[in-house]
């Protein structure tokens, strides 16, 4: 009798392609998370290009985070190296974080985190090391340079707590998917944070920062102004599922 798969089977296909999935469908416990994250000031013109309402920038602190991440051990994904910019923005009351993008050199790290979730990931190959005295964070998009970071190797004591309340800030993303027509089925703002973070070692520093233009990865249209602080986290965590705070297919234009 010929057989084919059924509708049950279809909704319990949650990604493609359905007979090997890009990624495992469970609960993701990252394990010896190391951060690497310099935060620097900008331009305000440059953050109100990219960051989009109704979320707002400080303009008297323009500010962004630049973040290299390498991921000790990750459930179902192994480890894996990410990097990005993040920019402090407010949300009604609440402070947090719009995640601007994230360069990944994991496939299904990338193809889960634009599909389950909605983070900004595109692949790259992101890297961090000790070398001499120095902690360093790159990031090439193919054969180009597009960031290079160094930090004083473990110099000075970062307080636990700073370091908690540093990785747990809440997040924002957009959540876009197009419709077969290409005009939007989905356009959301999201909301993540971190929860039960195990903060193993923390640091601060000394740091520089060179970003490098490149049409791909244009993180360099935030230029670097001046470094503000740096940091050195290794830590246990775990991401909560995002959920809608803003819908822009139904909310009114708030311009």
């Amino acid at each position: 009798m010929e057989r084919t798969v059924n509708r049950a089977q279809i909704l319990t296909t949650v990604n493609t392609p359905a007979t090997a999935p890009a990624y495992a469908p469970v609960a993701v416990r990252f394990t010896d998370r190391e951060y690497l994250s310099i935060v620097y000031r900008t331009d305000p013109e440059a953050l109100r290009a990219v960051v989009p309402e109704p979320l707002r920038i400080d303009p008297a602190e323009p500010l962004v985070r630049f973040e290299v991440m390498k991921m000790g051990d990750v459930t179902a994904y192994g480890p894996y190296v990410e990097a990005g910019q993040a920019i402090p923005v407010r949300f009604g009351d609440e402070r947090g974080e719009y995640l601007h993008a994230m360069y990944l050199d994991s496939f299904a790290a990338t193809a889960a985190g634009r599909e389950v979730s909605a983070y900004p990931k595109a692949m790259g190959t992101p890297a961090l090391y000790a070398e001499h005295a120095a902690l360093v964070g790159t990031l090439d998009c193919g054969s180009v340079r597009v960031a290079t970071a160094t930090m004083g190797y473990k110099q000075r004591p970062l307080d636990p707590e700073l370091a908690r309340e540093q990785i747990s800030v809440p997040t924002y993303m957009l959540k876009t998917v197009p419709g077969y027509d290409g005009t939007p089925r989905v356009c959301e703002l999201v909301r993540t944070r971190i929860t039960d973070p195990v903060i193993k070692e923390s640091y601060a520093g000394p740091a520089r920062l060179q970003l490098f233009a490149h049409v791909l990865a244009p993180l360099a249209d935030l230029p670097v102004r001046g470094i503000v602080s740096a940091s050195h986290i290794v830590t246990d965590l775990t991401l909560d599922p995002v959920v809608p705070v803003h819908d822009y297919l139904t909310e009114e234009d708030a311009s």
